[in-house]
């Protein structure tokens, strides 16, 4: 066996010989041979492989316990951990990239200088929720104002009532000036006061609603999601989604395991990873421009129409209530096997 000093061996892998004592007494890269006089460290260089992953990993910022299992596991699930892994991290980045350009835009405007336009932006909105074609009854609740726009989809015996205990905790956020300086606080202490109400009204081992709400404060959109509904955004032409699905379905495609064409047919697509009342929800800003168009809406639209047409039903020019209609419609015609809740909120 050909074998390495430790400063050798630490040239070769680009790990420094301090981070190989460090992961020699973690357990994580022993050395082939320490001489028992010296307790000076050689390495076999077949342990290169493994310690260049390790180098490679540590650039990723993967936490030590994380690369100790990755090490473990064969190349194709490695790559799959490592596929989640950075996943997660970009979730987080987006996350903290948006509450850096919320503080990069407040502390601008409370430098502003006098004369800056000072346009006041209000929404035009309008909500509808549909039983659908096979459900025996409506387990979903659809808001809209002048403030608090919100979508939540009740599951379980008592799903309608979880859902509608959920956004009526919300409503008062609606009557409130809000504050930009302090919208997530105001909306995340909301949120708990919803998570208790859904709580008061359905056992959370049965029952349970997803969430997904924006609370407008005159130049913003906070927005807090919990669950698989989903918030669209529809600026200059283009639709994105700036929701992310807490399902099982969107964690396998997160991971690589299944693709998004397959995920409309998987046997667990209906399944989540959390609702409100036994998960956190996503919470953050969102910058709006006049024009902006938002929709909100459960799974009973999204399941079966497809993207591209729901883009084609918020670019058709239509007004807020007209397009919440044809997107229920859209569902309807496409069978309706779900309820149906869609809020369409207009920046202007």
């Amino acid at each position: 066996m050909s074998m390495l000093t430790i400063g050798a061996f630490a040239r070769a892998c680009r790990l420094s010989p301090k981070a190989l004592r460090l992961y020699d007494e973690l357990e994580l890269l022993r050395p082939a041979r320490v001489d028992p006089d010296t307790g000076y460290r050689y390495y076999a260089v077949e342990q290169l492989e493994r310690a260049r992953l390790v180098a490679w990993l540590r650039r990723l910022g993967m936490p030590l316990a994380s690369i100790r299992e990755v090490c473990a596991l064969e190349p194709a699930a490695a790559a799959r951990e490592i596929r989640a892994f950075w996943a997660r991290v970009e979730a987080e980045t987006a996350v903290r990239r948006d509450l850096a350009g919320f503080l990069v835009d407040h502390l601008a405007a409370m430098a502003a200088v006098p004369g800056k336009d000072t346009t006041m932006l209000e929404l035009r909105y309008s909500a509808h929720s549909d039983r659908g074609r096979v459900r025996p009854s409506n387990q979903d609740t659809a808001y809209a104002g002048a403030r608090l726009l919100a979508v939540a989809d009740g599951f379980g015996p008592a799903g309608g009532p979880a859902s509608s205990a959920a956004v009526e905790a919300l409503r008062f956020l609606d009557t409130e000036e809000v504050p930009a300086g302090n919208v997530l606080n105001l909306l995340e202490e909301a949120v708990r006061g919803a998570t208790d109400a859904v709580r008061d009204v359905a056992d959370p081992d049965e029952n349970g609603t997803t969430l997904t709400a924006l609370l407008w404060t005159g130049s913003q959109l906070a927005l807090v999601h919990i669950g698989d509904s989903r918030a669209y955004l529809l600026r200059e032409g283009g639709l994105f989604r700036i929701t992310h699905d807490h399902s099982v379905v969107q964690s396998l495609i997160d991971e690589g395991r299944l693709t998004p064409e397959e995920a409309g047919s998987h046997p667990q697509r209906t399944l989540l990873l959390k609702a409100l009342a036994t998960g956190d929800p996503d919470l953050k800003l969102h910058d709006t421009h006049r024009g902006d168009r938002y929709l909100l809406c459960s799974d009973g639209l999204t399941a079966v129409v497809p993207e591209h047409r729901i883009r084609e039903l918020l670019t058709a020019g239509q007004d807020p209530e007209e397009t919440v209609r044809s997107l229920v419609e859209a569902a309807n015609a496409a069978g309706g096997p779900d309820n149906i809740s869609c809020v369409v909120a207009d920046v202007v």
